[in-house]
């Protein structure tokens, strides 16, 4: 059989006023012609549920650390015998992985060194997760000390009768590199458990395989659901926030909340006011270190920074508690019909296969949360305080002149920065100008012409021709990239009857309702109650919204990606990795979503009287 292919690298145009896009990203995460060979014999898909827009040259540092610090812990860490890590390279502005496969002969010696060091990690899962949390929380606050103040006009007195015998500069170059070093160290620690929750879901998952050979895998998914995340928490937050504002009575304040200051003033000095004002200072620090992306752009709101977004969605529970809604997840129906199934396969086994049936859940429902609670400490916290830091140094070196826009560090590359600043100190030391002002603000408005042009081009879903199984558990498990699941992208898979898409049956249930396509959070504030969400993907901070829908559909992602775990936990069907939702489907279409079976179905033309555009209405009804 002929395997139908996707375009190689070298076969995709490149968008006009982009030529030359290559040199704004450093040379190793590119496509080399002398590679050509090798590159185009390799499988890759492109990373969009991650990286969905192009990257500025400085933001490929997400990137890198994240699959770097990925494939560690499969390859050097925990050996896992038939995975090592993912390949990576940046193409026309987004990144495309390629997993690296263990040789056939060298698996069954990675068997022992992988059992005793899983076996580790499992027996004393609960010491190591909270040593986990101290080295994490100590990353972040020793990040929060570092700071890029503008350089002296002369050094201080007291350092030369201290005869300290430096300038004070050095301390700014070792900010910097302490900064990436300190970023860099969280995420070597995002991946020492995030890998063993989804280890101990594949062990689950595979033995449920093994014994009820037509179990369906949100069956699986369900035995593990309702559980505590700490990756709700900031919503939960506000809904406590919500619940305390209309026990108060203080709902007339909410009326403009993108007027942050009036909206907190308002609320401080009305009575019952202080006590709400005590529970929201409560819950900003840590919880409001969150963002409306999902942290790997320079350009990503957090909560703690934008407080009418937070504001504007304790506005809308307000309106929704008053309207008799509810706002909480069904915590306890999750957890009864995950109760239910656990009891029903359960019962199906006996004496030996029951005892390694509980002990493998016992071990997947432990692990499991961590798969989305690591998301909170690292992708939040952590880049929200780096994302700070740095834009903090953009504006010192804005202010020294080397650029005109005070956030266009970001199209530099990191090592770039440091030339940067070694440039800065070095004119400064020896009181001539540096000459980074003459020569970045014109190479700045080159690269943003680049990037802007690249955006204008969606990427392709992969790249040159699939395996014909696509076997590595992690590709599978989160990015939803199946056998199957390629043939429909390549137009080989099973049509939908009726026309429409079909993709992972994420979580279960049937709806219909109309489309609202959102390609950026800050389309949130359009989404209506009773719509149906369509997103390239979602991020774990769209969580305030997902009281509002129907059911989620998006283009990338598979069991458990983050729009397949938190729609499980809200109750709402779900189909993930459909390919081409975002772009196909148009706000305003009557579609049925069966998260049961994994399809989407268009069912009229887009009715134009049901869209509205940006600013149809406030943020305060998001």
């Amino acid at each position: 059989m002929t395997l139908k292919s996707f375009p190689k690298p070298s076969a995709l145009p490149v968008p006009a006023g982009a030529e030359g896009w290559e040199k704004i990203y450093p040379y190793y995460l590119v496509f080399q012609d002398k590679l050509k060979e090798q590159e185009d014999a390799k499988f890759w898909f492109c990373d969009s549920q991650h990286w969905p827009t192009v990257f500025k040259p400085f933001e490929t540092i997400g990137g890198e650390f994240a699959v770097k610090c990925l494939g560690q812990y499969n390859a050097r860490h925990l050996m896992i015998p038939n995975a090592n890590g993912i390949e990576f390279r940046i193409h026309l502005g987004y990144l495309y992985m390629s997993p690296i496969p263990v040789p056939q002969d060298q698996i069954a010696a990675r068997v022992p060194l992988f059992e005793q060091r899983v076996g580790h990690y499992f027996q004393n899962w609960e010491q190591l997760l909270k040593d986990w949390h101290i080295k994490v929380k100590g990353t972040i606050a020793e990040m929060e000390t570092i700071s890029f103040p503008k350089l002296p006009d002369l050094v201080p007195m007291e350092d030369i009768v201290a005869g300290k015998g430096k300038d004070g500069s050095e301390k700014l170059l070792e900010n910097y590199d302490r900064l990436i070093q300190l970023a860099y160290q969280n995420w070597q620690y995002h991946f020492e458990f995030l890998n063993l929750g989804y280890i101990a879901y594949l062990d689950f998952f595979n033995f449920c395989k093994q014994v009820f050979p037509n179990v369906p895998d949100q069956s699986i998914a369900a035995m593990v659901q309702g559980v505590d995340m700490e990756l709700f928490r900031p919503d939960d937050e506000l809904k406590q926030l919500a619940k305390l504002a209309v026990e108060l009575g203080l709902q007339a304040h909410f009326g403009n909340t993108d007027d942050v200051d009036a909206t907190l003033g308002a609320i401080a000095s009305a009575p019952g006011g202080e006590k709400w004002m005590a529970q929201y200072e409560g819950a900003k620090d840590p919880w409001f270190n969150f963002t409306v992306g999902n942290g790997f752009y320079g350009h990503d709101k957090y909560w703690n920074e934008h407080q009418e977004i937070p504001l504007g969605y304790i506005a809308d529970y307000i309106r929704r508690l008053d309207e008799g809604q509810e706002i909480m997840r069904p915590v306890e129906a999750l957890i009864a019909e995950r109760d239910r199934i656990v009891e029903e396969y359960r019962d199906l086994l006996e004496g030996e296969n029951q005892a390694i049936f509980d002990a493998k859940r016992g071990l997947a429902a432990t692990a499991y949360p961590y798969v989305e609670n690591h998301n909170f400490y690292i992708e939040h916290w952590t880049m929200g305080v780096f994302w700070r830091k740095i834009r903090e140094l953009s504006r010192m070196l804005h202010a020294e002149g080397f650029w005109t826009e005070p956030d266009d560090l970001l199209y530099l590359g990191r090592n770039e920065v440091r030339d940067a600043l070694f440039d800065l100190v070095t004119g400064w030391g020896v009181g001539a100008k540096p000459i980074g002002p003459d020569y970045w603000p014109e190479e700045i408005e080159r690269r943003r012409g680049i990037v802007d042009a690249l955006k204008t081009a969606r990427p392709a879903p992969a790249l040159n021709t699939p395996p014909e199984s696509i076997t590595e558990p992690f590709t599978r498990m989160l990015w939803g990239i199946t056998t199957e699941q390629v043939q429909q992208w390549l137009g080989a898979g099973e049509a939908v009857e009726g026309g429409g898409l079909r993709g992972m049956a994420a979580s279960p249930g049937v709806v219909e309702g109309l489309a609202r396509v959102v390609h950026d959070a800050d389309q949130l504030s359009e989404v209506r109650q009773g719509e149906i969400l369509i997103a390239t993907v979602t991020a774990p901070s769209w969580g305030p919204i997902f009281g509002k829908i129907k059911a989620t559909v998006t283009d990338i992602g598979g069991m458990m990606s983050h729009a397949a775990i938190v729609c499980r936990e809200y109750g709402l069907p779900a189909v993930t990795g459909t390919g081409s939702a975002s772009t196909t489907i148009k706000t305003g279409q009557r579609l049925r979503v069966d998260g049961t079976k994994g399809t989407v179905e268009i069912l009229d033309a887009e009715d134009e009287l049901l869209v509205t555009g940006p600013g149809a209405h406030s943020h305060s009804h998001v």
